[in-house]
């Protein structure tokens, strides 16, 4: 009778072994096993575009962000948290990437060799995946500073060669940065996983997705990073949102129908950015190397209600790093033009240091205000031609 009691509690180990085993064992294409890789084939609830399920809620509340009218159910959730820049980036392979289209901002410019990259700041908004999230880049880290006090910043390593565009020193250097960190190399499964299903035939590196729910999950519990500081201080305190607008009456929109730009010339025909603009809905629809420019998450179109492009001061870093390192100046002033209601402005930008918002402003000195919604800043070399 012990004999079989003992054999009977073998039996039930080597059977949660094997059960346990199989949960974190990562089943590759060509059949091998990755054994407890951290970065599982993970498989979120899918939800609507928003993070959301679908309502007829009335949309009465402001979002502090961008301006853009949501339910009072969203905003009791965003209260509660900060907002956090996450980087998507955008070579080939990586699209159709997800979660564009339910990001506050997006900022878009060359990450190196001519191939652009994303921060999109999420704070109002939701969504079930976010990526692929790829390397950090010292200009990004400086754009979301703006976005009050100890923003969240996640991505999957960055540029850490010595020099001016070390991004990863930068992080530890500045205030809020080494804390709310939220590089993939640090925080587990399952808050960043691959899922080569949504990207088949690529390469690993285009695999790697999160959500933002589940990144502010950790931020919250693991490292009591909320709505406020640990001395109980918000994070939007000194926090300055852009100025916003109601979308223009119909017959008010004008008629400037497509907006046209490159890069880099040599990379113009995998990342060249047309916008296309529609006037019943008044939003900008978008295209990149030629083809419509898609969210998996909705299968639908990117678009923006504010297409608004930077010209900056574009410097190589002269690092030594082999892929060729470059940077943006993101503070100061510069031209600018800015997309809305189907008409264009011309004006300039300025920022006054790190941790201020951009402004945009007419060419009488004048603040031009964001129509509600996402706002979509192309930041690009000056002298690139702008075609609209």
């Amino acid at each position: 009778m012990m004999i079989n009691k003992k054999l009977g509690l073998a039996i039930t180990f080597v059977v949660f072994f094997l059960s346990a085993f199989t949960s974190f064992a990562l089943f590759k294409k060509d059949g091998s096993i990755n054994i407890l890789s951290p970065l599982s084939n993970y498989r979120p609830p899918k939800l609507n575009g928003n993070g959301a399920q679908v309502t007829n809620e009335p949309k009465t509340e402001e979002c502090p962000i961008n301006g853009e009218l949501l339910t009072k159910t969203q905003k009791e959730k965003w209260e509660k948290r900060r907002p956090l820049g996450i980087m998507i980036e955008n070579h080939k392979e990586a699209r159709p990437q997800s979660g564009l289209s339910s990001a506050d901002v997006v900022f878009e410019t060359v990450a190196e060799g001519g191939i652009t990259r994303f921060l999109a700041v999420f704070y109002c908004k939701d969504t079930s995946i976010v990526g692929p999230v790829r390397s950090a880049r010292i200009y990004f880290i400086k754009l979301l500073e703006a976005f009050g006090k100890n923003p969240l910043y996640a991505h999957v390593g960055g540029a850490n060669t010595p020099g001016p565009a070390d991004a990863l020193g930068y992080i530890k250097e500045i205030e809020w940065s080494s804390y709310n960190d939220l590089n993939q190399f640090s925080v587990p499964f399952p808050y960043f996983w691959r899922d080569y299903d949504r990207l088949p035939n690529r390469a690993t590196e285009h695999t790697v997705y999160s959500s933002p729910s589940k990144l502010w999950q950790y931020a919250a519990d693991k490292r009591e990073l909320t709505e406020v500081d640990s001395d109980n201080v918000r994070w939007d305190k000194s926090f300055t949102p852009f100025k916003v607008q109601d979308d223009a009456k119909t017959e008010s929109r004008g008629g400037v129908s497509k907006i046209d730009f490159g890069f880099w010339d040599s990379f113009a025909s995998d990342f060249n950015v047309v916008w296309n603009y529609d006037k019943t809905t008044n939003s900008y629809k978008r295209e990149n190397g030629g083809t419509p420019h898609e969210d998996k998450n909705t299968n639908k179109q990117l678009s923006t209600k504010n297409v608004i492009i930077m010209f900056t001061k574009e410097s190589p870093a002269n690092d030594g790093y082999e892929g060729g390192h470059i940077l943006y100046k993101t503070t100061g002033s510069g031209d600018a033009l800015i997309f809305q209601n189907g008409k264009v402005i011309k004006g300039k930008w300025a920022r006054e240091d790190d941790e201020s918002m951009i402004k945009f402003a007419d060419v009488s000195g004048s603040e031009v205000s964001i129509v509600r919604g996402q706002v979509f800043i192309e930041i690009l070399p000056i002298g690139n031609k702008v075609t609209y």
